[in-house]
């Protein structure tokens, strides 16, 4: 019990944190001058990350005793490393370019439609079908996602009504965009565990994302004759050193949260994580909201209730076959010692 209280600290500790530091990179000024700078360089913040994260779960698996295998691994195997940790990279940027023209309570409502493009990609990629209950559970979240998005408030005046919708409609379609590359990552990752079985870990899974991905964006910023991001990137961090502790922090957290969600899916299952996340992102998003003054309107706030409702309708539907799974088991337990018993005393009425 320890340990797991442990494990759920360090989940909301660290996602709490990576949260609102995410916000702050993103979109708080920095600069006491006339003219503050904003930070604009998201594939360079990916890459921070990315080599945070590569590099802390390098470490906890050698510290773990294992080890990466890295020339047993097949070549089609690494393969799919690889396609996971493009999408991974092409995904965020459109995420980051979301945040500019939406509030970030409504990117954290976003982010719990997960279910929506996990589904539709593992339909149209793998041919996988999913329950009822769980296209219940997509339609009252994207009610709820809709609601939040008609109810936000727009100033007085047709130029800023306008204005307003365009900005909240382009980065609709910037988050379902990155919604979109999310799905087709997650069922990627479901269709590796599935056909390589025993030979991937989830912190295996970690390293080599970050780490291949790390190259894919270390490339494109250094090689790309287009984009000067990088030399921008440092250039800003040296004229506003603060930004350089709210990335390593942003990139130390979210390498952090990663390892505690491993941990606790490995040691007390999907039906505890899933409870711990989930009110992690309902906790995220309401500290955001109190943290930078974000205004809901009554209709945000049924939306936010559909969303969370639809998520807790999921994750008690899987306590409920958690558990009759668990009954099935030890009723085949106690069958097979049963048998086991009468056939003993049988052998023995026979001698």
């Amino acid at each position: 019990m320890l340990r797991f209280t442990a494990c759920v600290a360090g989940i909301y500790i660290c996602f709490l944190t990576w949260g609102v530091v995410q916000e702050r990179v993103s979109t708080t000024p920095y600069g006491d001058g006339n003219k503050p700078e904003k930070f604009r360089f998201f594939v360079f913040l990916n890459l921070i990350q990315s080599v945070i994260a590569a590099i802390v779960s390098f470490l906890y698996i050698k510290f773990t005793g294992r080890h990466l295998n890295v020339t047993t691994i097949p070549r089609s195997l690494y393969l799919k490393y690889g396609q996971v940790a493009f999408l991974n990279c092409i995904g965020s940027p459109f995420g980051y370019a979301a945040l500019k023209h939406i509030d970030y309570p409504t990117m954290i409502l976003g982010k719990s439609c997960k279910l929506i493009p996990v589904m539709l990609m593992n339909f149209l990629f793998y041919r996988r079908k999913f329950p009822l209950y769980k296209n219940i559970c997509v339609v009252l979240i994207t009610v709820g996602v809709s609601m939040f998005m008609l109810y936000h408030n727009v100033e007085d005046g047709s130029s800023s009504k306008k204005g307003a919708a365009t900005s909240s409609l382009w980065g609709l379609f910037l988050l379902t965009t990155n919604l979109s590359i999310d799905g087709l990552t997650n069922a990627t990752q479901d269709e590796i565990f599935h056909r390589f079985g025993r030979r991937v870990s989830g912190q295996h899974m970690m390293f080599f994302m970050n780490a291949i991905g790390s190259v894919y964006m270390a490339l494109y910023l250094v090689l790309n004759p287009y984009n000067n991001e990088l030399w921008r990137a440092i250039q800003f961090c040296q004229t506003h050193p603060a930004v350089v502790g709210d990335v390593l922090l942003f990139g130390l957290c979210g390498a952090l949260g990663q390892l505690f969600i491993f941990y606790t899916l490995q040691e007390y299952g999907s039906l505890r994580l899933v409870t711990v996340t989930v009110t992690r992102k309902l906790f995220t998003m309401l500290l955001s909201i109190f943290w930078f003054d974000h205004r809901l309107t009554l209709g945000q706030w049924f939306g936010v209730l559909l969303v969370f409702l639809a998520i807790g309708i999921e994750a008690y539907i899987k306590k409920q076959e958690s558990s009759k799974k668990r009954a099935f088991k030890e009723s085949s337990i106690d069958e097979k010692k049963s048998i086991a018993a009468a056939d003993k005393f049988v052998a023995a009425k026979a001698e």
